[in-house]
């Protein structure tokens, strides 16, 4: 998972956007963008991240799913599309997994929260980030796509 051990940057973050912010899925991704430079050191080696990334039309159909509520916001996707995103995450995974230790899956910013709690169903252990959570120093290299 992602580092919290700077809890002044965390704190400092919190009180910046707590009082317009109501959303605690929004407040995190404000503390991962502020902690951008410890997650690309945690997940990066020698100036370079290796990652799967997410076929636009997945990223599209979590986008177009989203439904928020007052308590939140939460996905409608259908059953159909969930087997065939966790399946291709799967086969990804399976792939990724023989050339690095810890796979890590990259979104786009908007998509990381929904995407990360749906496949944290199947996959606790895969780390999920964003493009906002990287630094802009370091270098991506696509691994594979999850495509549906």
């Amino acid at each position: 998972g992602v580092p919290i051990l700077d809890m002044e940057i965390i704190l400092e973050t919190l009180s910046d956007y707590a009082p317009t912010v109501r959303d605690n899925d929004m407040l995190t991704e404000h503390v991962r963008h502020a902690l951008k430079r410890t997650i690309t050191r945690k997940f990066s080696s020698a100036g370079q991240l290796k990652v799967i990334t997410l076929d636009g039309e997945i990223e599209d159909a979590i986008i177009k799913s989203v439904k928020r509520t007052e308590s939140g916001a939460y996905l409608t996707l259908e059953p159909d599309m969930i087997q065939r995103i966790v399946a291709g995450t799967k086969q990804q995974i399976d792939k990724i997994r023989k050339l690095v230790q810890e796979p890590v899956v990259l979104t786009s910013p908007v998509v990381r929260v929904y995407y990360k709690k749906l496949i944290d169903q199947f996959y606790p252990d895969i780390t999920v980030l964003s493009f906002s959570d990287l630094d802009s120093s370091v270098q991506v290299q696509s691994l594979g796509i999850v495509k549906a």
